[in-house]
């Protein structure tokens, strides 16, 4: 029987690992850049619809509001119906409201769209199911990591290409009113063409599809009681799933909030133009091309020579170097000193990330999608807090001071996170089995 994969070969795509791999990062690529479309041209929206800084913070928030309660779903359902499955549905109804916003005639319409195309955000947790469903211990962290962080890399793409795009549509004649829509149908029509592809390249786990595994009574991983309400159960019964919840909601809520005003803080702060604005919010996206990848490797090397408990460590010193990070990025004077201090911070951001969902698959992996759906609902927890902060505050600066006091201050829930010996022990024995049985 083909068992998980021990070795990530970039330059093949001949395993079911390695297509699961490949086509789970670019299925969350499209996923976010569809997610992420809209902020890069709010500047130009917000002129369109006459929109009122209150109006602008609630958009912001139901961007990433609704995903929460995605993200909790769509892990068991993973557990349930197997990721192939979930993650076609999600990408084929997810581009309804994506191309929906770009037909949005007033204020009230474009935030009802630009709510429902929160859930599209669910598609983080999927692409992590795959992969560690997928990988063995030894490389799990690594892997989960990579395909997130590329797929994440889609958020700053749409930063920078958005902008672009418009301005191709315009230099064709078409007018700003009719111009941003077209752009906007873009990543629509991607999303329905990733999920065909997914549909037909992809299959659930190494040894086959889960419908197939369970008529032929074979035990699938990742599932208790078939998934579902019982997975989400097991998962919220365990502390150590809502220290995580804490943690993710400080990086990954952070990474969600500055896509979100990173352009429109870099046109109204320092005076840069729409497109000089885009590359810069999309130079913190794109740290995520290696950045995610490099925290799930430096986890996965760490657990190999210090056990389990070192991946706790390890978050703990990326989240603090964020929080960190984030207190300079927020008293920067110039863009200049702003662009050096979010390329730092957002490093470390990037790194917890990928050290959070390196954790997660030695959490519980009989309730794999409900661990995976609620700490990566605690992301969107995180950006939501955020939202309404800046909203509160109603100042960019300030709110960015006290994000980086929060996230500061959440880095010590992950040292909480800690492990029985019985636990290290087992998830030694698989380590080993896995290294001992796979060529």
């Amino acid at each position: 029987m083909i068992g998980k994969a021990t070795r990530i070969d970039l330059l093949s795509m001949k395993t079911p690992q390695m297509r699961a791999f490949h086509l789970t990062w670019m299925a969350f690529f499209v996923s976010f850049f569809a997610w992420f479309a809209c902020a890069p041209l709010m500047p130009v929206l917000k002129g369109e619809f006459g929109l009122t800084p209150n109006q602008i913070a609630n958009i912001n928030i139901a961007a990433v509001a609704v995903t929460i309660l995605v993200r909790l779903v769509i892990g068991p359902m993973c557990d349930r119906f197997g990721p192939r499955k979930t993650y076609t549905a999600l990408l084929a109804v997810g581009a309804l409201p994506v191309l929906g916003v770009a037909m949005a005639q007033n204020y009230e319409t474009f935030l009802f769209f630009r709510l429902l195309i929160g859930a599209v955000g669910a598609s983080f947790v999927i692409t992590q199911y795959h992969t560690s469903v997928m990988f063995a211990p030894n490389v799990v962290g690594t892997a989960n990591a990579a395909a997130a962080g590329w797929g994440n890399a889609g958020g700053g793409v749409a930063q920078g290409l958005m902008p672009l795009l418009l301005g191709a549509v315009l230099f064709l004649g078409v007018d700003h009113t009719l111009g941003w829509r077209i752009a906007l149908i873009v990543p629509g029509v991607l999303m329905l063409i990733m999920a065909a592809v997914y549909w037909r390249f992809t299959q659930d786990s190494p040894e086959g599809n889960f419908s197939d595994l369970r008529a032929r009574g074979i035990a699938v991983s990742g599932g208790k009681g078939g998934g579902g309400w019982a997975s989400f159960k097991s998962a919220s019964a365990n502390y150590r799933v809502w220290m995580l919840f804490i943690t993710y909601g400080a990086c990954f809520g952070v990474e969600l909030f500055i896509h979100n005003v990173a352009a429109t803080y870099y046109v109204d702060h320092f005076g840069l133009s729409l497109k000089s604005a885009g590359l810069a919010a999309a130079s913190f996206g794109l740290l995520a091309l290696f950045a995610r990848a490099l925290g799930g490797w430096l986890s996965d090397k760490a657990a190999q020579r210090r056990g389990l408990d070192a991946r706790s460590m390890l978050l703990f010193v990326f989240i603090l170097g964020e929080g960190l990070g984030l207190l300079w990025f927020a008293q920067a004077s110039s863009v200049t000193l702003a662009i050096v201090a979010m390329l730092l911070f957002g490093l470390f951001t990037h790194m917890a990330c990928g050290a959070t969902y390196a954790l997660v698959p030695f959490i519980d992996r009989k309730a794999l999608g409900g661990v995976a759906g609620i700490i990566g609902a605690g992301g969107n927890v995180g950006a939501v807090a955020a939202g309404f902060l800046m909203k509160g505050l109603g100042d960019l600066h300030q709110t960015l001071t006290w994000l980086g006091i929060t996230a500061t201050l959440a880095a010590v829930c992950a040292i909480a996170v800690r492990f029985s010996a019985e636990h290290k022990a087992r998830e030694q024995a698989l380590y080993d089995s896995a290294l001992g049985t796979q060529p």
